[in-house]
């Protein structure tokens, strides 16, 4: 199927949405809470575009590009007017929310808010509760977190603020996809600290890199129906040691 991107013509897959399909086409749409691993939400609604087609004569609507299905004839329109200004809004929301957040910071400016317009939120943390840790700690199969509360109180946590985190395996996939970086965690040498609990830090047997902690590797083993020895080593050596061995099969 073919589309219509900021006036440039490009093709589509079924199953693709708005936003798979700019990226594609080098086309950029800003974005806080997408990630290709996880299904998306739209929670953060900057990656808002205006679509028309040839037949809504006169007729547009914004939707949400992470969430909308590619359609054959749709025309997108990533920068228009309405756009713009839904998405400077969005921006000036997220800045009285997170008003030292350096990533919301960074955006904001880039649309022209140096300052927000609205009461920042007193002593403020930069979690933007795009609940993107919450679904990608889903997805990793442990569920240690969730969005806990409604409105004001809203926070992300342990479910029913239990202050039990058990659950959590010390992966650190919630930090490192955090688009503002509000999840810390601490690492030394041999010790990784997240969520008020302490991880003792494993290391590859063959190169020494830090691989993960021991509650880690035996829920990636358990998971994927694999040896726990299989985690030992870094990605990097178990590859070396695979085209090691595929030698020794073809030149003996």
């Amino acid at each position: 199927m073919q589309m219509t991107i900021n006036g440039k013509k490009v093709e589509a897959r079924e199953g693709q949405f708005i936003l798979d399909v700019a990226r594609e086409n080098g086309i950029g749409i800003p974005t806080l809470c997408h990630h290709p691993g996880v299904p998306s939400w739209g929670g953060c609604r900057l990656c808002l575009v205006e679509i028309s087609h040839p037949d809504w004569p006169g007729w547009s609507k914004l939707v949400t590009s992470c969430l909308y299905p590619a359609e054959d004839k749709l025309v997108v329109n990533t920068k228009s007017e309405k756009v713009m200004k839904t998405r400077t809004v969005i921006l000036d929301l997220l800045l009285a929310r997170c008003p030292d957040s350096p990533e919301i910071q960074t955006l904001a400016r880039a649309y022209g808010i140096e300052e927000t317009s609205f009461k920042p939120r007193e002593d403020a943390d930069t979690c933007i509760l795009c609940g993107l840790c919450v679904r990608i700690c889903a997805a990793v199969g442990t569920n240690a977190i969730s969005t806990v509360g409604r409105g004001i109180d809203k926070l992300i946590d342990v479910p029913y603020e239990s202050n039990d985190y058990a659950a959590c395996i010390g992966c650190l996939m919630c930090a490192t996809n955090c688009p503002t970086n509000a999840i810390p965690f601490e690492e030394t040498e041999n010790s990784r600290t997240i969520w008020n609990r302490d991880f003792e830090l494993l290391r590859c047997e063959d190169c020494g890199k830090p691989i993960g902690t021991p509650q880690q590797l035996d829920h990636y083993a358990a998971k994927n129906n694999l040896p726990r020895s299989y985690f030992d080593k870094c990605d990097e050596c178990r590859r070396k040691e695979a085209a090691a061995g595929f030698r020794n099969v073809v030149f003996g």
